[in-house]
């Protein structure tokens, strides 16, 4: 099976998983569509059907799920026995049921799953843990992970002749949480560029004091964190720092990325 055309489709709020896929994308060569669905879903249904198309669908994990617009997204796809890979990217703590639930929404529109990785990237509320990843070592594993799933479909005529793919999470899915922190800026460093606003994937800034923050829109995803140009807005607080304490604790020692192939005799 020769793959032409790759489909990049991303939630990525602090632009980690992007940044894993496009690494993916490059190893794998052709061309890519790239479908950034962190601040929208600016399509309606996508119909990746037809030969030569491969989709690539990566999102990071919060509280062990994908988030809700990750998953609503992945549902606009159509595939007709498309071969598809997952990606799960999380921070150094656990990806739970993330790839999972990216397997059985792609599949059920059409897709054919023949690889899943699940790759560590900076914790996007807890910025100590896992800050340097993905590093060096994890993007040349990405690239060898699509070098990898390029010869399994090069010497695949039929992605249907392959086994279900197996990968690491439970059916039912655990239950899903909001984050009890959200960042926030102060009026001393705001410089109201209204960067935080515009890029924010939940509208949760107002925009008459973008220091501010919805906690009952924020999904604590990072973003305004990190496209803030001051440096500004930080998660914080007499809670967080404590809770900080314990996580950074907890979740430090260094874990690896997982792949997952068909298990073929």
């Amino acid at each position: 099976m020769e793959i032409r055309n790759i489909h990049l489709v991303y939630f990525s709020a602090t632009y980690t998983t992007r940044k894993i896929l496009r690494e993916m994308a490059r190893a794998f060569g052709g061309n890519v569509t790239e479908h950034d669905v962190t601040c929208g879903l600016p399509f309606g249904t996508l119909n990746l059907g037809g030969e030569g198309n491969l989709l690539i669908a990566g999102a990071p994990v919060y509280a062990g799920r994908l988030p809700v617009r990750a998953a609503r997204a992945f549902a606009m796809l159509c595939g007709t026995g498309t071969p598809a890979i997952a990606v799960a990217v999380y921070g150094n703590r656990d990806y739970d049921d993330a790839l999972v639930e990216t397997q059985d929404i792609i599949e059920a529109h059409g897709f054919k799953t023949v690889a899943a990785a699940a790759f560590i990237a900076r914790h996007c509320i807890f910025p100590k843990v896992a800050a340097s990843r993905p590093d060096a070592d994890d993007m040349e594993r990405a690239a060898d992970f699509a070098r990898r799933c390029a010869d399994l479909l090069a010497g695949t005529a039929d992605t249907e002749a392959l086994p279900r793919l197996t990968v690491k999470g439970n059916r039912p899915y655990k239950q899903g949480g909001a984050s009890t922190f959200s960042p926030q800026g102060t009026p001393d460093t705001c410089t109201h560029c209204m960067t935080c606003a515009r890029l924010c994937p939940m509208e949760a800034i107002p925009a008459d004091a973008p220091w501010q923050t919805d906690g009952d829109k924020c999904i604590a995803c990072g973003r305004c964190v990190v496209v803030c140009p001051e440096h500004s807005r930080t998660f914080a607080g007499e809670a967080y720092r404590a809770f900080e304490q314990k996580f950074t604790a907890a979740f430090s020692a260094r874990r690896e990325p997982e792949t997952f192939f068909p298990q073929t005799r």
